[in-house]
């Protein structure tokens, strides 16, 4: 016989927590307006984040440790603690915004338990705040990978137009894969008369499927999906697909480097962890070209037009500010600069010409892919990309050059060059090396070869070999 007296164990945990004589953890929250005390032995036992916090935190002269959390509300991280120590929580009178954030931070200091079950609250019972919030929690879900429940919650909710326009994102940071099980469950979802096992389709419930999909379909991006992939979730429903399609699928497989019919659309970006975020306890420099005055100066860059409703980039939402992250050191072979930035978003690229103050570069908003075959270079279209020169030692101002032949903007090369192609902004910018080195071949260049880009960024030899190369990338600032 198992006897349990769990109430009595919570409630005594809760004195614990309010007995202020033998904390040796101090938290500080709100910007250090609000400090909590707490016990470091149960915070350890209850989450592995605060465990791996305190293992890296020095106590001061008292023998207390201080963590600082200075972006979470004393309200939020009151119920944190009340539930960490007596595994209680009070969501009566709250706003479901409250519960929102709440599961974020829970999320945040590894509370599995509490997340999944606030996650599961706010799709039984809060369908209708997430679904008039869905900028809002689109930003704050879709690049983490712990709230599966509501990623697929909002892919069969969403109306037609709000899922292609979603489709359409080249920064939606999900494996294609994942995309595709998604859209499936969503056409699905429409039709609930269809039959459960795929097994017992008829020819006319694929044709319900694919007139249900017809918009989404397109938007897809088959050719960057893996043989096993396709084999297992695509062929299935291959019947959905214009014959034309899947024959062009098949034949990219086996051959990848012949012509086919069908638009290859580009391979959307995933986070990658060859890109660390930058914290301000790092030893190592911000860049060894750029400093952070240029850094503001980019980040501070205006949209297009005063008229254009799209924002900066298109991760940066018009309620957050640019802010420019996440640096890589690549080395000076083109080729390391596909390897290395391939499926990232939002990019900046930015160069030292060897032997001068001059100090050059671009900015992507769309996709790196180095999953081109042969020859098949591909121009990016995007009106959003803009290469530029900095103010520098003797170089008294800046240039900042917007694209103008949009259709041409950026240039996605085939395996063929990219041992001599690096980052390619139309004909305004590019690197460039014959040798597979851009250090040591004078052949990068900046031109303005039939006005692909606004003004010329460069006043003096077009062409140019360069001291170092770095790649950043534009992210959220929360």
């Amino acid at each position: 016989m198992s006897l349990k007296f769990f109430e009595k164990l919570s409630q005594n945990f809760i004195e614990l927590l309010n007995d202020k004589d033998d904390y040796n953890v101090i938290i500080e929250v709100e910007n250090k307006e609000k400090t909590f005390t707490a016990h470091s032995n149960v915070l350890k036992y209850r989450s592995s984040y605060f465990r791996q916090e305190l293992e890296n935190i020095q106590p001061n002269e008292k023998n207390i440790k201080i963590i600082t959390k200075p972006s979470i509300s004393s309200k939020i991280f009151d119920v944190i603690l009340k539930y960490i120590y007596g595994g209680i929580i009070n969501l009566e009178k709250v706003e479901t915004s409250f519960i929102f954030d709440l599961m974020l931070i829970a999320n945040e200091f590894e509370l599995d338990e509490l997340s999944k079950k606030l996650e599961t609250i706010l799709i039984e019972d809060k369908a209708s705040w997430l679904k008039t919030h869905f900028s809002l929690v689109y930003r704050s879900i879709f690049v983490k990978e712990n709230f599966k429940n509501l990623e697929t919650f909002y892919f069969i909710s969403l109306p037609e137009s709000s899922l292609v326009s979603l489709l359409k994102r080249d920064d939606l940071q999900m494996k294609e894969i994942e995309i595709w099980d998604y859209v499936i469950k969503w056409g699905i979802t429409q039709n609930p008369t269809l039959p459960t096992n795929l097994r017992d389709w008829t020819k006319e419930n694929f044709l319900t499927l694919k007139t249900t999909l017809q918009q989404c379909l397109p938007h897809i991006r088959y050719f960057h999906i893996t043989i096993i992939e396709i084999y297992d979730k695509i062929r299935p429903y291959k019947k959905i697909l214009d014959k034309q399609l899947w024959e062009d699928i098949n034949q990219h497989l086996a051959a990848p480097d012949r012509p086919i019919k069908s638009n290859i659309l580009p391979a959307r970006s995933v986070l990658v962890t060859e890109l660390p975020p930058r914290t301000n306890e790092s030893k190592e420099p911000f860049s060894t070209i750029i400093s952070e005055d240029h850094a503001a100066e980019i980040s501070s860059l205006p949209p297009r037009t005063n008229e254009s409703k799209e924002p900066f980039s298109t991760i940066i939402s018009e309620d957050h500010a640019a802010e420019i992250s996440s640096w890589i050191d690549h080395g000076l072979a083109p080729q390391t600069f596909w390897n290395i930035c391939h499926g990232h978003v939002c990019t900046i690229v930015v160069a030292k010409v060897k032997g001068t103050d001059e100090i050059i570069g671009g900015y992507n908003p769309l996709t790196w892919d180095n999953t081109l075959n042969g020859n098949s270079n591909i121009w990016m279209e995007t009106n959003d990309s803009f290469i530029f020169s900095l103010k520098n030692g003797n170089i008294q101002n800046s240039i900042l050059s917007r694209v103008k032949e949009t259709k041409c903007a950026i240039l996605n090369v085939g395996k063929n060059y990219r041992k001599i192609y690096g980052p390619y902004f139309g004909y305004g910018f590019s690197l460039y090396s014959r040798v597979s080195n851009f250090n040591l071949d004078n052949a990068s260049r900046c031109d303005n070869y039939l006005n692909y880009y606004e003004k010329r960024i460069k006043t003096s030899s077009d062409i140019f070999p360069i001291d170092n190369y770095e790649v950043f990338q534009v992210i959220r600032k929360s």
